[in-house]
């Protein structure tokens, strides 16, 4: 049952399947709010995502258990800044900290209400944990993280974004980029001062599903090299054993 990238490519025509059918549910019900909160709020449009992603540990051998996937199985995981943290994959065995995963989104038409937000949720989520690690609130081995995140495809999110004319001057490297620059950027340097351990980064839309991966260093293939690397060092530790 290897993960294939066929199996990738169908999770993310199955996350925008999803976000369709809970607006039309939403909007049934009169419960949806402005833009696409209402979609947003359903909280399974990533459910394909995070069975995919929970293959990997089942190939490898970890009992169902181990894998969380659902707020009843308890996806909190403890921090140094606050006492507890909801993530939206966690994989724990024998006390170990195998995996703890962050599924993100960010959409149109108006992207720019939400990009600020996504990138502080990513930051202090792993600041928070990893400094939990240092006070020993992980046992045994160090926590391994990652981040899996699908920006909206469109002429918004493509579009160079002006930066504003602060007291002091944004980095250079800032200047005429779009959302999509902008994301790629940002998980760039997330991996680069190791605050997680492998983060994917695409770019799709219900239209056109198919995802795109715009910096090779975020894409599929490093993801999915990532996570079987953590396996195989855990295997050679005899976990799960």
């Amino acid at each position: 049952m290897t993960v294939t990238r066929q199996d990738f490519e169908d999770a993310i025509a199955a996350y925008w399947g999803a976000k369709e059918l809970q607006r039309e549910q939403s909007a049934i019900k009169a419960a949806v709010g402005a833009g696409t909160a209402g979609a947003v709020r359903g909280g399974k449009h990533f459910d394909a995502i995070a069975v995919l992603l929970s293959k990997f540990f089942l190939d490898a051998g970890y009992p169902p258990e181990s894998i969380r996937v659902t707020k009843s199985q308890g996806l909190e995981l403890p921090g140094y800044y606050r006492p507890q943290k909801q993530w939206d994959l966690v994989v724990v065995h024998k006390n170990v900290l195998v995996a703890a995963f962050e599924l993100k989104a960010l959409g149109g038409p108006s992207y720019g209400n939400n990009y600020n937000n996504r990138v502080e949720e990513a930051l202090g989520s792993a600041v928070d944990l990893r400094r939990a690690a240092l006070a020993e609130l992980y046992p045994k081995e160090k926590p391994w993280l990652g981040y899996f995140f699908i920006m909206q495809d469109g002429e918004g999110s493509r579009r160079p974004v002006k930066t504003a004319k602060g007291a002091l001057p944004a980095d250079e490297i800032w200047h005429n980029t779009s959302y999509q620059d902008r994301f790629g950027i940002f998980c760039e340097r997330l991996m680069g001062e190791q605050l997680y351990d492998a983060a994917c980064y695409v770019t799709s839309s219900a239209e056109n599903p198919k995802p795109i991966e715009l910096v090779e260093s975020l894409d599929w293939r490093h993801f999915s090299a990532a996570i079987n690397a953590r396996l195989t060092y855990l295997k050679d530790l005899d976990i799960p054993g």
